[in-house]
């Protein structure tokens, strides 16, 4: 578990699926990270990070909001996709509730994952990618000091989707 001043990022459990589904099934959450998710595809999104877990040491985890115990977001380290450019990196990602999107969440959560991984992990840097359309998520990897490495075309997304074009970005070790 990772504790920051306003959230506990930790494995998700059962009792976190409905929110995280909610997220998954929103269609203005999964507007520019891809399609909503069934009740099916949810189950398996976590079933991978967990799968991270005995693995890799890694994974994306709940971020549950201190003050009341709501399950806000996703966020966490995994390996970077294969027929990406970041394939097998050690990649960053987050995603959160509509309702806590401009309060600072995915930032705090990020900036932790970041200082866990400099002190855990002997990565020489952290990735992260999104869709050349995800604005938001660019402007917030530029605010944990990574930068542009390449532009791509995401390999899962079929030609002329308006989530081919991607970004990946980079931190690199302090």
């Amino acid at each position: 578990m990772i504790e920051t001043e306003r959230l506990l990022l930790r494995p998700p459990e059962p009792r976190d699926f409905e929110p995280l589904h909610a997220m998954w099934s929103d269609p203005e959450v999964m507007r520019d990270l891809g399609p909503v998710k069934t009740t099916a595809h949810s189950r398996a999104t976590i079933a991978r990070h967990l799968g991270y877990g005995p693995s890799h040491g890694i994974g994306f985890h709940a971020v549950e909001r201190r003050e009341d115990g709501a399950v806000i977001g996703f966020c966490g380290l995994k390996p970077g996709a294969p027929d990406t450019p970041i394939a097998d990196e050690l990649e960053i990602g987050w995603m959160f509730a509509r309702a806590c999107w401009g309060k600072g969440y995915a930032r705090e959560a990020a900036a932790a994952w970041l200082d866990w991984a400099w002190r855990h992990r002997a990565e020489p840097r952290v990735v992260a990618i999104t869709a050349a359309c995800n604005l938001p998520s660019q402007a917030l990897m530029a605010r944990l000091g990574m930068r542009w490495l390449v532009d791509f075309e995401h390999p899962v997304q079929p030609q002329g989707h308006r989530l081919r074009p991607s970004v990946a970005f980079a931190i690199d070790r302090p």
